[in-house]
């Protein structure tokens, strides 16, 4: 299996790039803001969470503007993902039904899209830790191992998002209820560490693989310290791990998706 990936990648990645280059002049392209929607969006849920959670609930996180457009910027990448995974095969039949295309190359695709909307997001968190004069320290560097593991964990969950998505109509409107019980213990817009009494705010944090890499970023980009490695590096090879074998489960069911869409 690892030789036709490795092959497949090398022979389909341009097509993966060209396709998110598509889909992201195509979302824009009558659009009069352009881009700056990409940073509207984010912003303005950020300004939304900050006035009814900072100024109506009276929170006490330091610095909650970052902390909330943090939060609400990985989330985005994380619930956007898993939620389009379940329909994209379904959405790519004009492709999917001509020509032979590994399906996880449309995952990756989109996953592309996100992660550039992330990216441009993520400007304003560095204009932001400016702006209220947050240390920029060195520890900034760790969000690069937490985002790959992110990306690691949420690849590996779209790819049995995208073959089950195939064959059970109802789970789009399941995985909507799911990742909205996701986000709510996830910590958005409120400190898991300090509003769960122990334990349960570290079996959240812990189990919680969104929750976990949020806590984390937060701690190494905001706070300027060191992220939790070891549990870090358990979750990359879980991440890891889902990704190998969701791989598989798609490989083994190639025939069949183009049979059921």
């Amino acid at each position: 299996m690892y030789r036709k990936f490795r092959n497949d990648i090398k022979k389909y990645w341009k097509y993966a790039v060209y396709s998110a280059r598509a889909q992201l002049k195509s979302e824009i392209a009558n659009s009069y803001l352009s881009w700056l929607w990409w940073i509207l969006d984010p912003f303005c849920f950020m300004l939304i969470y900050v006035f009814i959670f900072g100024v109506v609930f009276n929170s006490r996180a330091p610095h909650f503007p970052v902390f909330v457009f943090t939060g609400n910027t990985m989330w985005n990448f994380f619930n956007k993902n898993l939620i389009q995974s379940v329909t994209i095969v379904k959405k790519n039949r004009a492709i999917v039904s001509k020509v032979y295309l590994p399906k996880y190359i449309l995952l990756m695709s989109r996953m592309g899209v996100n992660a550039f909307k992330m990216a441009v997001a993520s400007t304003i968190i560095v204009g932001m830790l400016i702006f209220y004069r947050i240390p920029i320290t060195a520890n900034i560097w760790f969000a690069i191992p937490i985002l790959i593991t992110l990306t690691l964990v949420v690849f590996g969950i779209g790819c049995f998002l995208l073959h089950y998505g195939v064959f059970v109509e109802d789970l789009s409107n399941v995985m909507t209820l799911v990742l909205r019980l996701v986000f709510y213990m996830t910590g958005i817009f409120w400190d898991i560490m300090d509003k769960l009494d122990p334990p349960y705010n570290a079996i959240v944090c812990r189990v919680n693989p969104a929750a976990f890499l949020l806590h984390n970023l937060r701690e190494c980009v905001i706070y300027g310290r060191t992220p939790d490695w070891k549990l870090l590096i358990v979750w990359f090879f879980i991440g890891l791990g889902i990704s190998i074998l969701g791989i598989r489960k798609i490989y083994k069911n190639e025939n069949s998706y183009v049979k059921s869409i």
